[in-house]
């Protein structure tokens, strides 16, 4: 195994017995992405600081200090996530040169386990698409095959674990934005229960639906990452009341017992056979690790993907009012402009995507229309999240496709917005009601990989890490592109 794809938990022990320096290894990976960053552009940022916090790192191991469960373990972070004296831009010309003066919950919870933040990952414009193509600074590139897309919004997370640009990452995820990518990329991804994760210092896209989200090669890495973010946080409201716990301690009890449904309707006909057929193959596999197995119907799933953009688009049209060129955004000399056109001229800087989704959801939002659409789409949530609960009483679990379909290619669909938000009909439920769900690797088909998503009831992340491990030891899928 080539040193730079060890797993987080390896790679820590290692730096903190001194058998790897934190420098040489953050080194290594530096060298890493010079080479290979030109055809992928995993990165928007990077931290110009991160050798000498691998330094530091060292010292304190020389010094015999007391070592955080992360040291020296390089980070990439979604670049819509703040970062104290490190640009974060959205992916967006409106915050191109936005240097937060604050850090995110995650990313003060990450240096205090001795993580090292290695740069600001790409991402499609405020987290708005599938593909990691809507980005201000380019398309980021499938490492399996650079003429495909990463998958998105977290495409530059998920492809920097893929090429080995980064041993974790963090993402964001409000319709499938951390599963998505790492379905595209063939690692791990899970989307928490709303509220487990602070989201201060995540810059708003949905409020009710968005949260920030662990990213690994494998399971474990994942729970070691969530069991260093995890919790309540005073300067996050939507935080739920609990504490912090060790994900990574019960991962290898297996799933012996555990009652498993298979989604009927997420492997309908809108589903590429591959994908379905992979979905049956796991399925048998986690049978055999005496899970039982059953086949299962969600009535409301027809409705979720037209009420999650309704919602989704709501939000965003709330949320991004701020960026005026005034207030916050890119600022212009106003010299010259009545107050009407500089308004004008300041939002032309958000891309098309983004245009699109405030347009959509001004609309909904507008007189006339709030009932008809808003209101119905937030009481179809409300019956989603019943019927899950209904369903929950009888099962530990639920599978399905994270994706439909397969990675496809650079530019294939980006003039085809209907089809692009169609890829998401899987996993913008668990947005909805507000439930963990985890994107595991499963297979590959034709160089390209497949993942599967497991789903659990509000909190179930450590029975949901526990299947993603088990799943894994019966399932050996490639996880990173050769170095």
């Amino acid at each position: 195994m080539d040193p730079i794809t060890l797993g987080a938990n390896e790679l820590a022990t290692q730096i903190k017995n001194g058998s790897v320096s934190a420098e040489g290894y953050v080194a290594k990976i530096l060298d890493r992405i010079k080479k290979v960053e030109n055809s992928i552009h995993s990165y928007i940022s990077l931290n110009d600081r991160a050798v000498d916090e691998a330094r530091r790192i060292d010292k304190m191991v020389k010094n015999g200090e007391r070592m955080g469960r992360l040291a020296g373990v390089p980070i990439a972070v979604k670049d819509n996530i703040c970062t104290r004296g490190l640009r974060t831009t959205c992916a967006s010309k409106m915050l191109e040169d936005y240097v937060p003066p604050y850090n995110a919950t995650v990313i003060d919870r990450l240096q205090q386990e001795g993580a090292i933040i290695l740069g600001k990952a790409n991402l499609d414009e405020f987290a708005m698409g599938s593909t990691t193509e809507f980005s201000s600074f380019g398309p980021t590139r499938n490492p399996w095959d650079v003429n495909r897309v990463p998958g998105g919004s977290s495409g530059g997370s998920a492809a920097s674990l893929a090429a080995a640009e980064a041993t974790l990452a963090l993402g964001s995820d409000t319709g499938g934005s951390i599963r998505c990518p790492a379905s595209f990329c063939s690692v791990v991804g899970l989307k928490p229960t709303y509220g487990l994760v602070s989201r201060f210092g995540l810059v708003s896209f949905a409020n009710s639906l968005e949260l920030i989200g662990p990213m690994g090669r494998s399971a474990s890495d994942v729970a070691l990452m969530l069991s260093c973010i995890a919790g309540r946080d005073s300067m996050d409201h939507t935080t739920l009341d609990v504490d912090s716990m060790d994900y990574t301690a019960k991962i290898k009890q297996g799933i012996k017992g555990v009652k498993i449904g298979i989604v009927k309707e997420m492997i309908s006909d809108d589903v590429d056979d591959v994908v379905a057929k992979s979905v049956h193959e796991a399925a048998n596999k986690l049978e055999s690790l005496d899970a039982s197995i059953e086949e299962i119907s969600i009535n409301s799933l027809q409705y979720a993907l037209a009420s999650y953009y309704t919602i989704a688009m709501a939000e965003v049209s709330s949320n991004l009012a701020r960026y005026d060129g005034v207030r916050y955004g890119l600022h212009m000399n106003p010299e010259g402009f009545a107050w009407n056109a500089y308004y004008t001229k300041a939002r032309s800087n958000f891309g098309s995507e983004v245009k699109r989704r405030i347009m959509i959801g001004t609309y909904v939002l507008s007189s006339g229309y709030y009932g008809k659409y808003y209101l119905k789409a937030q009481q179809i949530r409300t019956l989603m999240r019943q019927e899950l609960a209904g369903i929950f009483k009888k099962l530990d679990l639920l599978i399905a496709p994270t994706m439909p379909v397969m990675p496809f290619k650079i530019g294939e669909k980006i003039d085809e917005p209907l089809k692009m938000y169609m890829a998401d009909i899987d996993t913008v439920i668990a947005n909805l009601t507000g439930i963990p769900a985890i994107s595991v690797p499963c297979t590959f088909k034709d160089n390209l990989p497949i993942g599967l998503q497991i789903m659990g009831n509000h909190l179930s992340e450590e029975l949901l890490l526990r299947a993603a491990y088990a799943f894994e030891q019966v399932n050996d899928v490639k996880k990173v592109v050769e170095v």
